[in-house]
């Protein structure tokens, strides 16, 4: 196991502040630099997805790069760039060298990396953490540790907006990616002749209100200002 943290959690068992996804995220955006200054979008998706990762692995005594679908140095990197605040919970040295994918989660990263925006090293961060999130049971933008779905679209907009623009009827993101790995194969998704027609209509298209992971501080957000 790669954290350094495990005697941060209480002896009551009560997770405290150091710990839970609330107050790590305070945490890794106490210290604000220049990469935050000019892209303060990105550095909170960072901050939410190490985060909730971070929460969730430190509790269940698993290593994070799993969590976020990144190898280890990748995971290095990202932490440097975006939340060098980051380093106190990780022993990177104890973290895996990759992350193996299995069939599921290569076809929507390859959805992905199909759509992608830009050749940089954030969008293939994002790539990989969106597609391992993609695996947990909530709606998508609290497993991303997001505020709401709101940044989800605009996430998916600015790093993968041909993909984007394709959901304009607004479907649940993991439906979304389902739906399109189906036509990329040639398959016929469901036998409704329309959406509105169909008795599943609220399971694809129903409300994804809820709380954020990150509750505790509110409804966390970029720092445009």
């Amino acid at each position: 196991m790669a954290f350094l943290s495990e005697d941060r959690r209480s002896e009551s068992g009560v997770v405290s502040p150091e710990t839970d996804a609330a107050g790590i995220y305070s945490r890794l955006r106490a210290r604000p630099g220049e990469r935050e200054a000019r892209d303060p979008f990105t550095a909170h998706v960072f901050a939410c997805a190490l985060a909730i990762g971070l929460a969730e692995t430190l509790a269940e005594g698993r290593d994070l790069g799993p969590a976020l679908g990144m190898g280890r140095k990748e995971l290095r990197r990202l932490v440097a760039a975006w939340a060098p605040e980051a380093e106190r919970y990780v022993d990177f040295e104890g973290e895996p060298e990759s992350v193996a994918l299995d069939e599921e989660e290569d076809q929507i990263r390859q959805l992905l990396e199909r759509y992608r925006g830009d050749p940089s090293d954030e969008t293939s961060w994002i790539a990989a953490i969106v597609t391992k999130r993609s695996m947990s049971p909530r709606h998508l933008w609290q497993d991303l540790g997001l505020g709401a779905r709101d940044e989800l679209g605009r996430l998916m907009g600015e790093r993968f907006p041909g993909l984007a623009a394709r959901n304009f009827n607004q479907m649940k993101w993991k439906k979304f990616f389902y739906r399109s790995l189906c036509e990329l194969e040639g398959f016929v998704l469901c036998s409704s002749p329309t959406c509105r027609e169909c008795g599943d209509f609220h399971d694809c298209f129903g409300d994804e209100s809820g709380e954020s992971a990150l509750a505790r501080l509110g409804r966390p957000g970029p720092r445009d200002n």
